[in-house]
């Protein structure tokens, strides 16, 4: 249940995400914020348990795009979509999506990476999560 603080509602962000449909259940959301991915306000948010309000900007990687959105409601419950929709507003229309990202140049006809790619693959994916 929300908790009011003067005019305005509180939640905790992993319950928020769950709510507004962003991920499948509320386990996945946890975990994204415990792993480092989700920015609130410019900072990054350390705890599932950190509370959001109304106004707050949340930044975190969804499938291939980095999402932007601005909360405008609390919501009560997980209802169906165009309910969690008017929970917030996107901000990052016509954002291009992170694979679109330069990486490494593939050789043709050697399809499998060398050690060396791998690194660089692995720290271009660290670098689109930040």
């Amino acid at each position: 249940m929300p908790e009011p603080v003067g005019d305005k509602a509180k939640i905790r962000v992993d319950k928020w995400l769950w709510h507004a449909r962003f991920l499948k259940s509320r386990s996945l959301a946890t975990a994204l914020v415990a792993g480092g991915h989700l920015r609130i306000n410019g900072t990054r948010a350390a705890k599932p348990a950190h509370t959001v309000v109304p106004g707050d900007v949340l930044t975190f990687p969804q499938g291939d795009r980095i999402r932007v959105v601005r909360i405008l409601a609390v919501g009560i419950r997980r209802g169906p979509a165009p309910e969690a929709q008017a929970l917030y507003a996107d901000l990052d229309q016509g954002e291009k999506p992170a694979e679109d990202l330069p990486g490494i140049a593939r050789i043709e006809g050697n399809s499998r990476p060398t050690k060396k790619d791998r690194r660089k693959l692995d720290l271009d994916r660290l670098r689109a999560l930040e």
